[in-house]
């Protein structure tokens, strides 16, 4: 089956490609670096010919309000025309657990437009929803910095691994489409500032992690549920501290 990766060559889709491959099946990595790009169109009626099924991974280059919505807007559009000319039987799109609870995150309302307009495309579809990635708790204690203080919700997380998400999807894309969502989340639920607080530790990091209900996240209020699944969820199976102990393994 031929099966094509938006943002192959990224975190997850590097990953989802390895997968993939290794099952048997023809999958192209595309990324703007092959000459393949959602937002000017270049090079996607002929990649997409042929294919069954695509993966959309793709990200914005910036992380501004509006050119955030821009991108995922013009990119979605220009893909759902080619994969509707091609005869593409199932787009598979990653997005974000409590992309609809969060309105005041920019990111996040980016993402829902993008889910509408994977839902009004006519293509079958499934939009996986996943919690926030291990590999970025770092990034995450650098935006709630304060000099030697990091501020956190103690909302409940739910990080998950990205090999466990790039399980997740090449799973789904193999799939049936579910018109619908899946939301997927690690194995573990704690509150924001225990994991991140965690995460310093072992890292030797000596910055002081304070509790503080205020406190936001990329601009957005965090309430307890914000940011893990309410209802099921599939469950990866690396947990933090196992994360942790791989990465510091391989480095």
């Amino acid at each position: 089956m031929k099966i094509v990766v938006i943002g192959g060559t990224g975190l997850i889709g590097s990953k989802t490609v390895t997968i993939l491959r290794e099952a048997g099946h023809e999958v192209v990595a595309a990324s703007p670096k092959s000459g393949i790009n959602t937002i000017t169109g270049e090079g996607l009626q002929e990649t997409l010919a042929g294919a069954q099924v695509v993966i959309d991974l793709a990200n914005s280059p910036s992380f501004e309000d509006a050119a955030v919505l821009e991108f995922f807007e013009t990119s979605g559009r220009n893909l759902h025309a080619a994969e509707a000319a091609a005869g593409v039987r199932h787009h598979v799109a990653l997005s974000i657990v409590g992309t609809d609870r969060t309105p005041e995150n920019g990111y996040f309302r980016a993402k829902v437009a993008q889910e509408k307009l994977i839902e009004a495309s006519g293509i079958p579809y499934t939009i996986i929803r996943s919690t926030q990635f291990l590999e970025f708790l770092g990034g995450i204690a650098a935006s709630a910095a304060e000099g030697n203080t990091v501020r956190l919700s103690p909302g409940l997380f739910q990080p998950i691994a990205a090999d466990d998400v790039a399980a997740s999807v090449a799973d789904v894309a193999l799939a049936a489409p579910r018109n619908g969502i899946v939301e997927i989340a690690g194995p573990e639920r704690a509150p924001f500032d225990e994991i991140i607080a965690r995460y310093l530790k072992a890292i030797g990091d000596p910055r002081e992690v304070v509790r503080d209900p205020e406190a936001r996240y990329f601009g957005g209020r965090v309430d307890e549920l914000s940011l893990v699944p309410l209802g099921e969820a599939r469950l990866g199976r690396i947990a933090p501290d196992e994360w942790l102990r791989r990465s510091q393994a391989a480095a």
